[in-house]
Order: structure tokens, then sequence, then C-alpha cells
């Protein structure tokens, strides 16, 4: 992350955490210590990063120059998750062109197909002139903000020929990635199948449904108990106009998971929507300022409306499409009150469905975004501050066996005794940090071939 990001963050949390859902001054992060990585720099001491190799594993100030080094690197990887935001724009988007989408069919043909090369050649020429409009809406402008960051312009022909040189450029990229992707083995490696990839910030509503069954199986197993989750972390948020799926670009920035959590707790009798925290744990200043935006918002009353748009052309099992259908209709109504949603352009009505919700204030108030990195940094432990629920979906994908074992420390020493980690990417085993293989919740999406999609849960003993 570059000085200025770092110093903007330093600003947003002065401006605005003035205080969390408790009325207390928010915590702040802090970076793993040696002593505290020394379980897992021991078991996994055959296979460390090189640079570790030496007596970084013995100094702590070695260890945390170490820390620090890789905490930035991961914190740039951002850059490229925005590309990635940028090219599904490109494929999918509806609000700046009539042209095809390159879905998952079309994209491995691109660069061979004259058919698909046009798709793609019109997609970008009408992004651009969407991009260079004064009118252009928030999604749309906020990716022209990232290509002006980089050194780009719009106001030239040759300015605008580099723009359309550089998203085609990332459109071959994509589909080579998704080509590997296909290829891959899917083995526990799937776990770590994006570390090498940009950290991107787009999400779907799946995730949240899962962690709904998931939650409601522990009820039923008698993990949780009625009222017991009183303070809950999400880790990764993510702040969605276009997501991987299909890229709907017709809604504004906004951020889903921490509300269907919420909404989920309190439609399961875990929580009290009067006293319970919760708090985003994201390396994104976009993310952190766009929630704290809204708490503020709240602050003043304003209410925060999500948009729940779905796509009707997945491939699903009827019982997985009806238990989807059932928990998207009910989503948001413990929170808040369905509103009108924003019309679907014509490009993508037929195989969209959507609706929307007005969250109440108060529950809005609820959530306090603390700018972290997971893997190497934690809240210093605390029995009166540790968390009874963290909840990862879709983020430590993008880290090493190593990393998510750090990861996995870090959320151990913020978890109060018999709380739970839950996880749609199962975690190395060979450190365990205190935290026990739990329930196991498995959701059969489609069949032939198989999709299925799973939720980790992890112990911490009590």
């Amino acid at each position: 992350m570059t000085t200025h990001k770092l110093l903007a963050g330093a600003i947003l949390s002065l401006c605005f955490f003035p205080c969390a859902a408790h009325g207390q001054a928010p915590p702040k992060a802090q970076f793993i210590s040696l002593e505290e990585a020394q379980p897992v720099l021991s078991a996994m001491s055959g296979s460390l990063p090189a640079e570790l190799k030496s007596t970084a594993t013995q100094d702590p100030a070695q260890w945390s120059a170490w820390v620090l080094k890789q905490d930035r690197q991961i914190r740039e990887r951002l850059d490229r998750g925005e590309e990635d935001t940028l090219t599904n724009l490109l494929r999918f988007g509806v609000t700046f062109t009539k042209e095809y989408r390159i879905d998952d069919e079309y994209l491995p043909k691109y660069g061979s197909s004259s058919l698909v090369n046009a798709f793609a050649e019109n997609r970008a020429n009408d992004l651009i002139r969407a991009m260079a409009s004064p009118n252009a809406n928030e999604g749309i402008a906020h990716m022209r903000a990232f290509l002006e960051k980089k050194g780009y312009s719009f106001k030239t022909p040759e300015d605008r020929r580099k723009i359309k040189k550089y998203l085609l450029d990332n459109l071959a990229r994509l589909r080579d990635e998704y080509l590997h992707y296909l290829a891959q083995a899917k083995d526990d490696s799937r776990f770590q199948l994006f570390q090498e990839r940009g950290i991107s910030l787009d999400t779907n509503l799946w995730p949240d449904f899962l962690i709904d069954e998931h939650l409601r199986h522990m009820v039923e197993k008698g993990l949780l108990k009625p009222g017991s989750i009183h303070r809950v972390a999400v880790v990764g948020p993510g702040l969605d106009f276009a997501n991987k799926e299909k890229g709907n670009d017709f809604y504004p920035l906004q951020t889903i998971q921490p509300f269907a959590v919420l909404d989920s707790l309190f439609r399961l009798g875990l929580a009290d929507p009067a006293t319970v925290e919760l708090y985003t744990f994201d390396i994104s200043s976009d993310v952190n300022f766009h929630i704290s935006r809204a708490r503020k918002n709240a602050a003043a009353g304003r209410p925060y409306t999500v948009q729940l748009p779905w796509d009707t052309s997945a491939r699903h099992t009827p019982e997985y499409r009806k238990d989807f259908v059932n928990y998207w209709q009910e989503l948001g109504d413990r929170i808040g009150a369905p509103v009108a949603p924003i019309a679907v352009p014509p490009g993508a009505a037929a195989e969209t469905q959507t609706r929307a919700v007005k969250i109440r204030p108060e529950i809005v108030r609820r959530v306090t975004p603390l700018d972290m990195n997971i893997v190497f940094q934690h809240l210093p432990p605390s029995p009166q501050q540790g968390f009874d629920l963290i909840i990862g979906t879709n983020i430590f994908v993008y880290f090493n066996s190593f990393e998510q074992s750090l990861a996995r420390v870090n959320m151990s020493l913020m978890l109060n005794p018999g709380g739970f980690v839950l996880s749609n990417d199962k975690l190395p085993g060979s450190v365990s940090a205190g935290l026990s293989d739990s329930l196991l919740t498995t959701q059969i999406v489609a069949r032939d071939p198989d999709m299925t999609e799973m939720m980790f849960c992890y112990e911490k003993k009590k």
C-alpha cells in the first residue's frame, strides 16, 4: 500500500472511528510477534519462505521487518484485484453496452475467435466511452478513478487507445488464468488457488446462504446457544458492484455480508440486536471508508440500502435452488424493510432476479470497520474484547499454507474460549493454534459435473 493510502487510513480512523458500537474507542490491530508465530515456524520449518530460513526466526527485529514487508506486499495485491474487477465489468457489464457478454463459454475463445474478439472490441470501446462520461454511474466512475491513479487519461484518441490495449491485455490474462484454473486438480490445493492473484473485493450472495445454513446446523447440534453471540468479526466483507459471476453493474457500491450475518444471527436468536457488536477486518481503504461512511450516515438517522440480485441462469440442483430462494426472500427482514429495487437493465433482465432492503440505522451502527491484515495482524487478546465468532469466506484462498497458518494463529488469539471460526476455505491442520475441527456443512450446488460448497468450522478450546 502506498504512503498516501496509509496516511489516508490514519486520517480515516480519526474522522470516522471515534467510537465502536459500544461507545468506546475501537481496538487497534497489532502485528503478530515472533513468539506468537513460533508454533507455525516450528511446524513448517521445512517449507518456510526463503527469507525466513536464516536468523529471522530467532531475531524479533528481523521478524518484525519481514512481517512489515510482507504486509505491504499483500496490500499491494489490491491493485491487481481491481484489475480483475474492471475486467469482469468489461466482460459482463450491462449499463454501458448492448453487446453480448463474454461468459465462461466465450472467454477461452478470446484471441482465437473473430466473433469473441469483436464482442471484446465493442465492449472495450463502449466501456471507455462510459468511463469518460461525466454522467458515469458510481461503479464506472470508481473504475475511471482507478485507471487515472495508474496514470491513464481519457483526453485524446491516443490516450483511449492505450486504455483499450490495457483492457484487452487484462482480458487475455484472465482467459489464461481461467484455463489454468480448469486444468488444476480439485484437491486441497484449491483452497490456496488464488495465492498468486490480485485480491478482489467483489462478492455475491452464495457464501451468505452457506453461512446461514451452517449457523442453523450449529444451533441444531447444540454448538451455539440462544443469545450466545455478543461479538462477531467478518474478514474481508467485500465491496461489490461488478461481481465475478455476472458482473452486474446496475447498482452502486455496497457491502452485504456484515448485514447478512447479522440478519441470520437475529433470525436464529443467537444475538441481541441492541447489544451485538460486529467488526469488519479489511486491508482495503475503500472498504473501510465505505463502511465508516455508512456508520456516519446511520448516526444521522439515515438507513443503508442494499440491492440483492442473483443469477437465475446459474447451474443448481432443484433442492439448492429452492433453499436458496427461500433464504433470499427472507434476507434482511430482521434488520430492515423491503424497498423497490433498482431496475435491472434489459441486457441482464432475463437471467436476474433482484430485490432491495433498507437497513435500519441502529443496525448499521452495530458494524465497526477496522484496518487489519488477518495474515499478519490481530487485536490484542482481551477477555473483555474477544470474539465469539469470526467468519471469512472467499478470502483465505488468496494465501498459501504458511500464510493461512499465521491467520489461524491470529484468529485464535482473538477468539473467546468456545468461540468459532467459519470459512469456506479449508485451513491447514499442521498448526492447530488451539482450534480444533468442528461441524462441517456441505451444500451440493450442482451435479454433472459436481459442484459442492463446504463450510469448515474450527472451535477454540474452552
